[in-house]
């Protein structure tokens, strides 16, 4: 590798490794509970604060977005990043819940992919509870034509709105969540030009059902689902052209108001205002030898007792050869004698060579004949010689 060709790798590794990180102020964003929130990180915002910014260049650099809450490698449950491509913004999403009420800070990472400079923003998002509370009837609807990053922007939420406020038949509609149809298991589509991933959006409303929307969710309708046909439906679809809802997918929920639990009461010991805790100074003399006596004497005693049972058991139990012999018959002796005196005659028979072995322990012998050929090696054709006569 050459000198000059080495040299720009080093800088590009140092760039990388953050030796060029500006800093944007700030974003303070507060939301509330049971609504949608979407923030979209503006390529311009973050490209304006480039160093090494081309002003000659009339396309924009390619960044790359990476979020994630602070001190932590990931982003909180609630939040979701989306961006479709290198020359797309970034959206941050969710709908947070009671149990996330507090501070998040969430730290945004924007990576220039040509000059390799990054710069780093800080988003201190409040959630707090919302005034009127959740709203108690919810209807969920999936967009087949839509990706995600599409129902993000503002003017394409509030289309959705009036939509969707068109079928309800009320105006005091709010949008509480929209995920993609991936999160929620659905399949990556087809790169063909027109399939889209789906979109499931949530609206809320402190107003009932409008009928449209309770036919179309019917056991009916359903039944009509389940066989291929379309819902019953007995309003005016206000989502057309725009939105392609898939009515099958439609989800009425009615969330009950959960009941709020008392907070701790106060007894008696808690301290005054600008009180002091005054611990005992004595504290009653206690006899601990009992206790001590029981947890040592106690095991010890068993331990000894059932050393002593096994003892007996062992020692003390046995029966001997003579009482065994005394209640065994005597054909049982006599034989279990004839098979020792045997066994000891086989031995000493074992021991002297000069004893012929048996002709059933040779390894050519004819049962049927008797003949026997020596197993030790003789003639060059002895091993031809057959071991069973031929008849003629």
């Amino acid at each position: 590798m050459e000198a000059p060709e080495l040299l720009r790798v080093w800088v590009l590794a140092a760039l990388v490794l953050g030796g060029t990180r500006a800093a944007l102020p700030d974003h303070h964003v507060s939301l509330e509970t049971g609504a949608v929130f979407v923030h979209e990180l503006e390529r311009e915002l973050f490209q304006e604060a480039f160093l090494d910014e081309a002003e000659d260049d009339d396309d924009a650099a390619p960044i790359t977005f990476h979020a994630h809450l602070l001190d932590h490698p990931d982003l909180p449950r609630w939040l979701r990043f989306a961006q479709r491509g290198a020359h797309q913004p970034g959206f941050l999403y969710g709908s947070p819940t009671a149990a996330e009420v507090g501070t998040h800070i969430i730290e945004v990472l924007a990576y220039n992919r040509l000059t390799y400079e990054t710069v780093a923003q800080r988003l201190v998002l409040a959630v707090v509870p919302a005034p009127g509370g959740e709203p108690p009837f919810q209807s969920e609807f999936l967009v087949g034509n839509r990706n995600v990053e599409e129902l993000l922007p503002a003017p394409a939420r509030e289309l959705f709105g009036q939509a969707a406020a068109g079928v309800w038949e009320q105006s005091d509609l709010s949008i509480i969540n929209v995920t993609s149809a991936l999160d929620r298991g659905g399949r990556v589509p087809l790169p063909i030009e027109g399939r889209k991933e789906g979109v499931y959006v949530k609206v809320g409303s402190h107003n009932a059902f409008s009928p449209c929307l309770a036919a179309a969710a019917s056991p009916q309708s359903r039944f009509l689902c389940h066989l291929g046909q379309q819902p019953l439906a007995s309003c005016y679809d206000t989502f057309a052209p725009h939105f392609a809802i898939r009515w099958c997918n439609l989800t009425l929920l009615e969330v009950l108001p959960t009941p709020t639990t008392p907070g701790p009461v106060w007894g008696p010991g808690v301290l005054e205002d600008g009180g002091d805790f005054q611990p005992p100074t004595e504290s009653p003399a206690q006899d601990l030898l009992p206790g001590f006596l029981l947890t040592l004497l106690v095991p010890l005693a068993v331990a000894a007792l059932l050393c002593l049972l096994l003892g007996h058991l062992m020692c003390c139990r046995r029966e001997g050869v003579q009482k065994r012999d005394l209640e065994t018959s005597d054909i049982q002796l006599v034989h279990h004698s004839t098979i020792h005196g045997d066994t000891e005659e086989l031995r000493s028979m074992a021991s002297s060579r000069d004893v012929p072995r048996p002709l059933s322990t040779l390894p050519m012998f004819n049962v049927r004949t008797g003949q026997r050929i020596n197993p030790m090696p003789g003639r060059g054709d002895g091993a031809r010689a057959p071991l069973i006569p031929q008849q003629r």
